[in-house]
């Protein structure tokens, strides 16, 4: 049995090289705008959502070529998110990954213009023949990106979470917030290797309860280590969840009610997975390794 970990590195290497030859090289008078694209997204990070993305092409023998573009794009995105995620106006973070954020280490303007770079430059690199050779996969694949990352998915989910500082959020509604802001992105990742595997209809919906549950999971171990991580390891400043009076569901049930919670999600995702057999074991590794990471 292969091991995560292992296989987890792999991906990431393999998405940090792909990443390297996507990105614009630092040259000419927007030389600062393409360092800061390469500072947000290089050298850091577990690479979960590629890696999702890539594990579920997988299954259905989707060359790693196609798998590595799609997941390159996917993490654009992603890097996109956290770059205006970390801004002044927005989460206001310093530290990102165990280094300074982006309109730290360059300005919040570049920082702006770097998020909106990365985020077009991913929609570029989804839509292009390298990716896959069908029109229509591509196609799809750019549609449902742009819901996820859009006001039906992750830009929803951060306005329902700035907004909900000031609201008292019940259960049910801090998971729509969570599903919308971080389970998109996870959705999307398994969702885009059956698009690029031409899968079939049960084989999506099997992917797709997965990770409906696996973000849900991820997104309450992520709470969980606003609580009680240790900011070094995180790589990032801890507590400010509370401290801002965000709505969570470590905040609404207790870390010991939401860490059961998570861990039954986990479970839950890993069965969903049981149409394919032991095809699907690294995805299933992965809904633990999100329960019990330490970072």
């Amino acid at each position: 049995m292969t091991d995560f970990a292992e296989a987890l590195g792999r991906t990431a290497d393999a998405v940090e090289t792909t990443l390297a030859a996507l990105l614009p090289a630092p040259e000419g008078p927007e030389r600062r705008l393409h360092e800061a694209m390469r500072y947000a997204v290089l050298g850091g990070g577990k690479r979960l959502r590629p890696f999702l993305l890539a594990a579920s092409a997988e299954l259905f023998y989707v060359p790693e070529t196609y798998a590595l573009r799609a997941a390159a794009a996917l993490e654009m995105v992603h890097g996109y998110s956290l770059v205006h995620d970390d801004l002044p106006c927005m989460d206001d973070d310093d530290m990102r990954r165990g280094r300074p954020t982006v309109h730290v280490a360059f300005d919040e303007a570049t920082a702006v213009l770097a998020g909106d770079a990365l985020l077009t430059l991913a929609f570029e690199v989804m839509a292009t023949e390298p990716t896959h050779p069908d029109a229509a996969v591509r196609a799809e694949l750019v549609e449902r990106l742009a819901v996820a990352a859009g006001c039906a998915g992750m830009a929803a989910g951060q306005m329902i979470d700035l907004a909900a500082a000031d609201e008292n959020l019940d259960a049910a509604s801090v998971a729509r917030m969570q599903r919308l802001k971080t389970g998109a992105l996870i959705a999307f990742a398994c969702d885009a290797g059956a698009v690029l595997g031409r899968a079939d209809r049960p084989e999506r919906q099997a992917l797709g309860a997965y990770a409906h549950d696996l973000g849900l999971a991820f997104q309450i171990a992520d709470d969980l280590l606003d609580v009680e991580g240790d900011e070094t390891a995180v790589g990032k400043a801890v507590g400010k969840d509370a401290a801002a009076g965000k709505a969570t569901l470590v905040a609404l049930h207790g870390p010991e009610r939401a860490r059961t919670q998570a861990t039954m999600l986990a479970n839950q995702a890993a069965k969903h997975l049981d149409l394919f057999g032991k095809r699907a074991e690294l995805l299933r590794q992965a809904a633990a390794f999100v329960v019990n990471r330490g970072s």
